[in-house]
């Protein structure tokens, strides 16, 4: 399935430790949600610059157009989750902190990049073979984040049954959360015949 396994585990590898590196600066800074969210803006605005502002040729719109919708997605479940008692966030004055919005956006940039240098070196670039590793790392590498944050004490999950303090529901919800975005940017780019290596 993988033509050159050296470049795909140091991808995981590279992704694993950006995760741990977020992680605990997001654990280190919880109580400073303001501080964290302007921290994160910033690392977007470069995102943004990199990846449409500066390129004259293949601006990714399709990439912005999901970071805003998984952020609005993202949040949206957050305030259902926390307002019925499902988790809570530590040490911020409000039930949301004011980072996760970016910190979704951010997520999805993340998937996406690491997909986007993953999905050359697959044997088959099939749609089948590109939803298996979507789901893979949408299942994976999310939760090991969320696994470093809670143990830092950032939020604390009140649904049953848990895998290292993030429950079965949550690994579904971040599966299904980043799938959902990604059926709809797949079909946006199949109507306005947008070519992408993650969407089509």
């Amino acid at each position: 399935m993988i033509t050159n396994k050296k470049k795909f585990f140091s991808e995981i590898l590279k992704a694993i430790l950006k995760l741990i590196i977020a992680g605990v600066f997001i654990g280190i800074l919880k109580k400073y949600d303001a501080i964290v969210a302007v921290i994160l803006i910033i690392r977007i605005i470069h995102h943004v610059n990199k990846t449409i502002l500066v390129p004259k040729n293949n601006k990714n719109w399709v990439l912005l157009f999901g970071m805003f919708l998984i952020a609005i997605i993202g949040v949206s479940g957050e305030y259902w989750a926390v307002s019925n008692g499902y988790w809570e966030y530590h040490e911020v004055e409000r039930e949301l902190p004011l980072w996760l919005p970016f910190a979704w956006m951010l997520a999805f940039h993340f998937l996406y990049e690491l997909e986007g240098r993953l999905i050359p070196i697959l044997k088959n670039k099939t749609s089948k073979n590109k939803i298996i590793l979507a789901i893979l790392l949408a299942l994976i590498l999310p939760a090991f984040g969320e696994v470093i944050t809670i143990y830092l004490g950032v939020w604390t999950y009140y649904w049953p049954y848990q895998i290292l303090g993030v429950p079965l529901y949550a690994f579904i919800s971040l599966v299904f959360v980043h799938m959902l975005v990604y059926t709809i940017l797949h079909f946006v780019c199949k109507k306005y015949k947008i070519e992408d290596i993650v969407f089509n």
